[in-house]
Formats: structure tokens, sequence, C-alpha cells
């Protein structure tokens, strides 16, 4: 058995089983959550054989409060410690939030934020209680744009896990929002979302965004954007205001609505001092914006023109 376990959530695809396989090639013992007990018996028999590590499996439904009691046992676990915690679970929904069953709508949120909560709380309470430990909450760059109830969840993660961080390094315990972009997953078409008009440099790669993960959480970040691109997206974010930046979503993907495929496809460039600045395609991009919006208003005045006097 190794000296260090980790619990993985949504453990059998995309970014999931890439954390499984790196962490268990880095000689973690794994515990693998997920609702598909079959799916997840094969990954844990696999990662045993092939890299030699101890692994368990909970079957469980994490929009259900059985089914975070039980990862939640585990994590409370004196005897058997657990000293890495990833929340990866999570799902998307394809439709706007009025057209969207309301039911889904209750799941989207516990999953992403309730859940993330309280499976947060119990590990940092063990972890803090021995001085050790580390936490990364997968989030998203479309966290910083707002373009609906994915977003709105993925932005309390952010914001959630940097304030953790803050409480809890002093206590030996790192908190890391992993904030990809688009990546190559299964993700999409499990949540039926059709991402469109996405650019080839807009796609990672989920073992590059793990890897990237793993180093900024073993490096004591408490923010990890993986891939040059993203990076500069989100740091100019600052300097485009919230209406510009829904604008640019609802121009590129035709769909405000589109989870992770929300992400803006502006590029940014950085300065000698290491200042995000904007590029000519963010420029560009402002200069169609007030374009557009100078074309509405000068319609919305022709529409309030004053009527000529009537004849005398």
């Amino acid at each position: 058995m190794s000296n260090h376990t980790a619990v993985i959530t949504g453990s059998t695809a995309g970014l999931g089983a890439a954390f499984a396989r790196q962490l268990a090639a880095q000689g973690y013992d794994l515990v693998l959550v997920a609702r598909d007990g079959d799916r997840l018996r094969m990954q844990a028999e696999s990662m045993s054989s092939q890299y030699g590590v101890g692994t368990s499996v909970i079957v469980a439904d994490l929009v259900t409060d059985d089914g975070v009691a039980a990862v939640q046992e585990r994590l409370a676990d004196r005897a058997h410690p657990v000293h890495l915690l990833v929340n990866n679970a999570g799902h998307g929904l394809a439709t706007d939030f009025i057209d969207s069953d309301l039911e889904d709508e209750r799941k989207l949120l516990r999953l992403h934020v309730q859940t993330t909560l309280e499976l947060s709380h119990t590990a940092a309470t063990a972890m803090a209680r021995r001085r050790g430990g580390r936490i990364i909450n997968v989030a998203s760059v479309a966290g910083y744009t707002p373009t609906g109830t994915y977003s709105a969840a993925k932005s309390w993660v952010i914001n959630f896990s940097k304030g953790l961080h803050s409480q809890l390094r002093s206590r030996g315990v790192t908190v890391t929002a992993l904030l990809p972009g688009l990546v190559r997953t299964e993700f999409h078409q499990r949540s039926g979302i059709t991402v469109k008009a996405a650019k080839r440099w807009m796609w990672l790669d989920a073992d590059d965004v793990v890897r990237e993960a793993l180093t900024a959480n073993a490096q004591g970040a408490a923010i990890c954007v993986p891939a040059r691109s993203y990076q500069m997206l989100t740091a100019g974010l600052r300097f485009m205001p919230d209406s510009m930046v829904q604008w640019a979503v609802d121009k590129r993907t035709g769909d405000s609505g589109s989870g992770e495929s929300a992400a803006p496809g502006v590029e940014y460039g950085t300065s000698a001092d290491g200042t995000a600045e904007p590029t000519t395609e963010a420029i560009n991009t402002v200069d169609a914006y007030k374009a557009a919006k100078a074309k509405s208003a000068s319609k919305a005045s022709k529409g309030r023109a004053t009527p000529p006097p009537p004849p005398a």
C-alpha cells in the first residue's frame, strides 16, 4: 500500500480518468468515485494491474445526500487518511435556463456547488487536523463569463477555492481551483452540448490539463489556468465590461447557454512587465462591439424621432 491516497470523483472519464492515471503513476492509492459501478470496477482493476497501486471504489450519485455521505465517510476515516481530494464530477446542460427542467437545474447546482462544498469541508477538516493535505476543485474558464447556470456555478467554485486556499495554507493544506477551457473529453457529448465556432487552439488535451493542475497544486497555487492561450484570455477579461464579454460570447458561439463552450475567442498579448494587453483581435472585437451598439442606438433614436406637426 502507498503512503498516499487520493479520492477522485467522476473518475471514469475525461479529466477524472486522467487524474487517476497520473496519480497512480506517481504511486498514489486510489479511491475512485462514480455512478457507473461496472465501469468503475473495470477502471479500478486496470489501475491496480497497470500501476501496482491499491484501489477501492465508491459507487455513488453525488447529487444525492446518500451518495455524498458515502464519500464523506471515507474522507473522514482517521485510520486511512486521504491526502488528496479531486472534486471533478460535473455535467452541463444543453438548454437555456428557462428551457431547462427545474429539477435538472437543481441537480447541476447541487453537484457543482453543494457537493463540492460538503466534500471539501470534510476533507479540509481532516487535513487541517493532520496539518497536511491537498484539494483540487475542477472549475472552468467559463466561470469568468456571464453565460448561464454552469458558468455561475463554476464562478462559485473559483471564489470558494480561493477563499479556502487563503484560510488553510497556514495549516499545511493547499486548495487549487483548476480552470480548463475546452477539453477533448466526453463532457460535451454526455451533456448534449454542441460546441460552435471553437478554434483549434481552444481545445486542450486532458492529460496536459491534469499535469499542469497537479504541478500547480504541488507548488501551492490557488488557481491553475492550463495553456498559455487561456492564461492570456482570462487575464485580459478585465479589459472588458460584462456586456461586451456577453456580446463576444454570443457572437462566437451562437448560443449563450453552452457551458464550457462559452469561453470568448479573444486572444491577448503580454507586455514586457507581464501585464496582459489586448491584441489586434481583441481590439477588433471591442470596435465591432462599439459599432454594433452605436448602430442599435441609432435605430432606437430614429424610432423616437419627433413626428412633424399636423397641417394647419
